[in-house]
């Protein structure tokens, strides 16, 4: 795996320093602020990925169930609308005249277009020039404007800057705020709602305002439940910043873009370190292995990065114990058409 580490510096934008924690709270309100605008996704089970961990040398999970919440099935493709709904909602009268600008690969330029749309705020989505097509499409859909920027990250955040200093928009992070984070964090209180004896979620991590929310929620009402989050081999930022006790800006390189977050924030890592029992790392053809199991057997259209979490638990990274209940998220669905056959000749094999 190539060096990730671009620079120990913290990434700009960040949230300030301190106590960074959103609390129970913060998510109970968030839950309320964007019901009626965002989907309740399903739970759906899968005794066909039980029979594979237990054939894998894991225990069984209990009445043969694996079950996950189907965020694919979210507004744009992906749980963000939970999360930048609430973000936009918050926002000042001044901030909405003024309009946001965000930056994104895709699954939180189209979250907030969307946002931004429904909200009456306009919404500017800077992307990297090789951004995946039909994501650029969505968020011109949804009525943003779209600039095409960078061939990396740092790039693509200097012109976030320029925007912000030439029109006074209001930035507006994809991951590390808390207001996204608390909106996430409704993913976890349907989970527990669900399926109120979980014992195990695991969820895909790159910038971490999903697992950070979910976490937190679940946590919070449930401590005996065990977190995992799962990064791609080629996107350890997470794993990285708890080794440095810092964000730190990496050259992320995965088939998951959804995962491929370029630093974790200030907010997410404070939150992971508080509330997840471990991150696992797991490599692309793994990951692919997810979205086939996916699409063969649960029927489902999962990217890459929301196969993540679910792949991890077909091939027995994740520890599951005699009788649990496992709750993997399906963080979103948006892949593009033309590239599915050949992702899926990547994938590795599944445990027989």
């Amino acid at each position: 795996m190539p060096d990730q580490t671009a620079s120990t510096a913290r990434a700009p934008l960040t949230a300030d320093a301190g106590d960074h924690v959103v609390s129970l709270d913060a998510i109970l309100a968030a839950r309320e602020r964007i019901a009626g605008h965002v989907h309740r996704t399903p739970m759906l089970s899968s005794a066909t990925a039980a029979r594979i961990i237990g054939a894998s040398g894991e225990p069984r999970v209990a009445d043969d169930r694996l079950y996950l919440k189907a965020e694919n099935l979210q507004y744009t493709g992906s749980f963000k609308p939970r999360g930048m709904t609430n973000k936009v909602s918050t926002l000042t009268a001044e901030e909405r005249r003024r309009g946001i600008v965000t930056l994104s690969a895709g699954n939180a330029a189209q979250a907030y277009a969307w946002a931004g749309r429904e909200a009456g705020v306009h919404t500017t989505v800077v992307m990297p020039e090789r951004a995946v097509r039909s994501k650029v499409d969505a968020c011109l859909g949804y009525g943003a404007e779209v600039v095409l920027h960078g061939a990396h990250v740092g790039e693509t955040l200097a012109r976030v800057h320029e925007l912000v200093a030439e029109r006074g928009l209001i930035y507006c992070h994809p991951f590390d705020d808390p207001a996204v984070i608390a909106g996430h964090g409704s993913v976890g209180l349907e989970i527990l709602e669900d399926l109120p004896d979980v014992d195990v979620v695991v969820v895909g991590l790159g910038g971490g305002g999903l697992i950070s929310g979910i976490a937190a929620a679940v946590k919070e009402r449930q401590p005996s439940v065990r977190v995992f989050g799962i990064e791609p081999e080629g996107a350890q930022g997470m794993t990285l910043a708890f080794e440095r006790g810092e964000p730190v800006t990496i050259q992320p390189s995965t088939v998951a873009d959804g995962l491929a977050a370029p630093f974790a924030g200030a907010w997410t890592l404070a939150m992971c370190r508080r509330y997840l029992d471990d991150v696992i790392v797991i490599d692309d053809a793994t990951i692919l292995a997810g979205m086939r199991f996916a699409a063969e057997r649960m029927k489902l259209v999962l990217e890459p990065a929301g196969s993540a979490a679910l792949a991890a638990v077909l091939f027995g990274r994740v520890p599951i114990g005699d009788g649990d209940r496992v709750c993997v998220v399906g963080s979103g669905g948006n892949v593009e058409i033309s590239r599915i056959g050949a992702l899926l000749d990547e994938a590795a094999p599944l445990p027989s």
